[in-house]
């Protein structure tokens, strides 16, 4: 014989599946309220229930879940980029807290970008020398270096230096109060550090990074009488040396440059790298509020439904005298079917409409709205 609901429901604790909100005291009193009231809306007292207080309590348990897991899968679509790098596992749950959007992402996105500009990055440029022979102008850097100290892996030379980089790189504003004319002219022929600077104007950090590059280059083009050119790691050396000196260079590892999987300062296993591992956790119970709740209360009735429709579908029919009745079961799963679709649909719809994207495009519009309506707006006649 089918148990059949017995008009109230006993202790929630223990009885739930996975027992996730046995600690929940919101949960513990709701549940058995649920119950009551699950049972009422499938026909409970007129009609015979098959269910049991626990069934109610497992139904409540999964709309509950399933409510956090819809809410969560939104969330971590919304926030993934500025969470990425951050600390994974459930005591690092980010459930029921607000995230504020950042560059972490696009930053190191732009780090790639600087180390093949050369100002910055994620990988470490190293120096090497050789020695230079006079007489000799062509050196292969992949033989001669890194052959020998790195072990054979591939490098990527970035800069030729014919001594060691200076320590000290001098910067002086061209807009200093003697005139970029002269300044010019001193500085082309090596006298920059004795331009009398008496002002400094104040002026954008770019055009300090562009003069410092200016200065650099300048350094290593106009007041040198050697050049090279490399060509495949092949260095060619003009003019012809005369002596014998040592050759520096920077330059990267071509694995550390094509390494998809680059960690930043801080970051590698237990932070978070994708969907799979963000840590939003189960939501607690008691902090949902009665808009969810209602969500809940009416996915936990369609979960009673369709598992009410599984229990009556186990015979189509039963005997009667002189007749044969058939059960609802079909019926009962087919209506829980479309009304979890329903309700899962329009919990999406909400999420989507709260978006960051849609919130910024409803504030830009209003805010053009707002315009058009000031606009009409006849301006006050000023009497003196």
């Amino acid at each position: 014989m089918e148990a059949i609901w017995p008009g109230s429901g006993s202790a929630v604790s223990g009885n739930t599946p996975f027992e996730l909100y046995d600690n929940d005291t919101t949960f513990q009193s709701d549940a058995p309220k649920f119950a009551n009231w699950a049972a009422k809306r499938l026909g409970y007292p007129i009609m015979a229930i098959e269910l049991q207080d626990s069934q109610f309590y497992a139904c409540l348990e999964e709309s509950v879940t399933e409510y956090s897991s819809q809410v969560n899968q939104f969330n971590i679509r919304e926030n993934l980029l500025s969470l990425r790098g951050q600390a994974t596992g459930s005591s690092n749950s980010v459930t029921h807290k607000r995230v504020t959007p950042n560059f972490a992402d696009a930053i190191r996105v732009s780090e790639q970008y600087g180390t093949e500009a050369g100002v910055g990055g994620t990988i470490d440029f190293k120096s090497g020398s050789i020695d230079v022979v006079s007489g000799s102008q062509v050196y292969d850097l992949d033989t001669l270096y890194a052959n020998v100290s790195e072990s054979g892996n591939a490098i990527e030379i970035r800069r030729v230096f014919y001594e060691a980089s200076p320590a000290v790189q001098r910067y002086f504003d061209p807009y200093a109060g003697t005139g970029a004319g002269s300044y010019n002219m001193l500085d082309g022929f090596g006298w920059g550090a004795m331009t009398p600077a008496v002002q400094f104007m104040m002026m954008p950090i770019y055009a300090d990074m562009l003069r410092m590059q200016a200065i650099e280059f300048n350094d290593q083009v106009r007041k040198s009488a050697h050049t090279f050119e490399l060509r495949n790691n092949k260095v060619r050396i003009f003019p012809n040396p005369t002596t014998n000196y040592k050759l520096w260079f920077e330059y990267i590892l071509k694995s550390d440059r094509d390494n998809p999987i680059q960690t930043a300062h801080g970051e590698g296993e237990g932070t978070v790298s994708d969907y799979s591992n963000v840590p939003y956790t189960n939501m607690e119970y008691q902090y949902i509020n009665d808009v969810g709740k209602q969500w809940i209360r009416k996915y936990g009735l369609a979960l009673s439904k369709e598992l009410l429709g599984m229990i009556r579908s186990k015979y189509g029919s039963i005997p009667v005298p002189n007749a044969e009745t058939t059960l609802d079961g079909d019926t009962l799963r087919t209506e829980a079917q479309t009304e979890k679709e329903f309700l899962v649909t329009q919990l999406r719809e909400n999420l989507e409409a709260s978006s960051r994207k849609m919130m910024l495009e409803a504030d830009s519009e209003e805010s053009t709205r707002l315009q058009e309506k000031l606009q009409k707006v006849p301006l006050p006649i000023y009497i003196g």
